[in-house]
């Protein structure tokens, strides 16, 4: 008898069954091994062991298979549009690579003059800052040269946004006719770039929301009115849920004022584009870009207009990912997010400079400089890695098709509860969504404060002989697209490490802390380490005079200056040791010895260390009152 389809399909769920359960197997030996235990001790299976949870509540699991595999999602351009928004991109352009101007006070002349220059040299759209530096009146003066149908232009002009835009469509209007015409493509869109529902909640400068409805009315074709800007939420500590959550919801209140105002729902979707915040996390802002497409285009089926439900998607790198210590990481964190926006389709990416989160004025690289890099990294992932010649080329990933599907599910569930409360308006002026992102912040700051989250140069590997920026900065919000409610990731460490400046600064010292070092270098040398690092992330400096005994320490004592020290070494040399040390620290005047390492490991009796210095601490707390201890203490504490 012929096998039938449905015995194959039996057997091959069997095999993936029997494969999963070897590696189940094989992952619980190791982790056993690991731990020192036998398998059947472990406290969950390997997969529950080896799963992450992210902070918008996701669960990741270790390994994906074929039993993940989902329906084909379709092709680009096509409904639900998970796979893009275009079907027709140019895949030797790819995504366009949109630089901002005008945030500064240069003159007309010379933002064209930058703008001609970028254009030449790899950019392939604008936006464009209306009121720092240029007026609405100078946009005529600003595109002077610019093919306005083959470059995609967006407006951020705050207050001025209606006349602004009006310039804009004036100059649109005025423009030569191309020598061929060619209808407005998903790449060639213009968005006027108005964003009053999530401006309203970030606290950015906005128009009149029914003035903006009224000019949606009548623009002509490849004009649209509204930007949904996540980066409102995303940078005052949303996570990407919530973010997407959000956008779809204030969406879809201009979507209600839209059709109200006598526009189709085709005509209405064709009236929105979507900013969205790209991170560092290359998986999440695939999935990001992709579910939003598949949420939008669910609402788009519920109106009625299934086929106008691309939506078309500016992805910026995420502002408060950006450091201000170390700040060129941030060269690796915006190239990490300009791939994942590139490879989870955003029809235009914008790539913040690696200096974007320090004010102005204590900058020390020229702006040119800045730009040309950010610029680049695009370039050389379009044009040398070419990763723009594929559209979609996640699509059908077992991990990021499953993580796109919970990411919707996430975001739409997450707008059905604003939609439970009345709607974005309603959500915005109770407080409901201030509350839901001051607690995805509140989650966020309490990942970084314990080091779960890493931030490279601020919370690990930070270089204490950076050049001092200046005081009080870590909390600036008045930097080009800085908004009121902007958190940056690493702003808790930065603020502590703005304190050591100032005390560096007023007394030539940072505030510094002893290390006191048993046995030999291979017993203590990974906990000085792991101190040393721990400290300097809140600005506070050691002296390490190297292995130690109880009698060298009240030498080590007077010459380190300072009332704070760490005792380091290995468990076995706390029990053999640990004890004299602490008294001979104790009697050299020092008023607080903490522990490198576990307390448990620290040999039983009535004298014990003050604190211990460890792995999942909340360092933020830690180090700013050992701050505290050290900027209260007088000069020569131990003398």
């Amino acid at each position: 008898m012929p096998q039938t389809t449905a015995s194959k399909s039996d057997r091959s769920d069997r095999s993936l069954d029997e494969a999963y359960q070897a590696w189940s197997e094989a992952a619980a030996a190791v982790l056993a091994k690991s731990r020192r235990s036998t398998v059947e001790e472990l406290p969950a299976s390997a997969e529950e062991l080896l799963s992450t949870t992210t902070l918008d509540g996701l669960r990741i699991r270790p390994l994906y298979t074929r039993r993940d595999e989902n329906a084909e999602s379709g092709l680009p351009g096509g409904f639900p549009f998970v796979r893009g928004a275009d079907p027709d991109r140019d895949v030797t352009m790819g995504w366009r690579v949109t630089e901002r101007f005008g945030d500064d006070s240069t003159s007309a002349a010379d933002v064209n003059q930058s703008v001609l220059d970028a254009l030449s040299k790899g950019t392939s759209g604008l936006w464009l800052n209306v009121g720092a530096g240029i007026s609405p009146d100078d946009l005529a003066a600003v595109l002077d040269g610019v093919y306005l149908d083959l470059i995609p232009v967006t407006l951020d002009a705050g207050a001025d946004g209606i006349a602004s835009a009006r310039a804009l469509l004036s100059v649109c209007a005025a423009a030569a006719a191309a020598p061929e015409s060619i209808a407005p493509t998903t790449s060639t869109i213009t968005s006027l770039g108005l964003s009053p529902l999530t401006a309203a909640f970030s606290g950015r400068a906005t128009v009149d929301i029914a003035e903006a409805t009224s000019l949606a009315a009548d623009l002509p074709a490849g004009v649209r009115t509204f930007r949904v800007d996540g980066t409102d939420f995303a940078t005052a500590g949303a996570d990407n849920g919530l973010e997407l959550a959000l956008q779809i919801a204030a969406a879809v209140t201009h979507l209600r004022d839209l059709t109200q105002a006598g526009l189709s729902p085709a005509d209405a979707l064709r009236q929105i584009t979507f900013a969205v915040s790209a991170g560092d996390d290359q998986f999440a802002t695939i999935a990001k870009f992709r579910a939003l497409r598949k949420v939008w285009a669910r609402v788009a089926e519920v109106v009625g207009a299934p086929e106008a439900g691309a939506a078309i998607t500016h992805g910026v790198t995420d502002l408060a990912m950006q450091s201000q210590r170390d700040p060129w990481v941030n060269m690796l964190r915006t190239t990490i997010a300009s791939f994942g926006a590139g490879v989870g389709g955003a029809d235009q990416v914008t790539a913040l400079g690696f200096d974007a989160a320090i004010p102005v004025g204590s900058r020390t690289s020229s702006a040119s400089f800045s730009r040309r890099i950010a610029r680049n990294t695009q370039l050389l992932l379009l044009e040398e890695s070419n990763i723009g010649r594929v559209l979609d080329p996640a699509g059908g990933s077992w991990f990021v098709e499953s993580l796109t599907d919970d990411l919707a599910s996430n975001a739409w569930t997450v707008f059905g509860q604003i939609e439970s409360v009345g709607g974005y308006r309603p959500a915005l002026d109770s407080g409901w969504i201030t509350d839901r992102v001051g607690a995805s912040l509140a989650n966020r700051e309490e990942s970084v404060a314990h080091r779960r989250t890493s931030v490279t140069g601020v919370n690990e590997f930070p270089n204490l002989d950076e050049k001092p920026l200046g005081s009080d900065v870590a909390g600036a919000t008045d930097v080009p697209l800085g908004a009121p409610r902007l958190a940056r990731v690493g702003r808790s460490f930065e603020e502590l490490r703005d304190r050591s400046d100032a005390v560096l600064a007023d007394t030539g010292r940072r505030p510094t802390v002893l290390l006191l070092p048993l046995g030999s270098v291979a017993e203590h040398n990974g906990r000085t380490t792991f101190i040393a690092n721990l400290l300097a992330a809140g600005g506070i400096s050691v002296v390490n005079p190297g292995p130690l005994t109880a009698d060298d320490i009240p030498v080590a004592a007077g010459d380190a200056n300072t009332s704070i020290a760490v005792i380091c070494g290995s468990k076995q040399r706390y029990a053999d040791d640990g004890a004299t040390a602490l008294q001979a620290a104790r009697a050299a005047g020092l008023r607080t010895v903490l522990l490198a390492g576990p307390e448990k490991e620290w040999p039983d009796g009535d004298d014990r260390p003050d604190g211990s210095l460890r792995v999942g601490i909340d360092a933020v707390a830690i180090l700013r009152d050992l701050l505290d201890q050290l900027t209260d203490e007088p000069a020569g504490a131990t003398s």
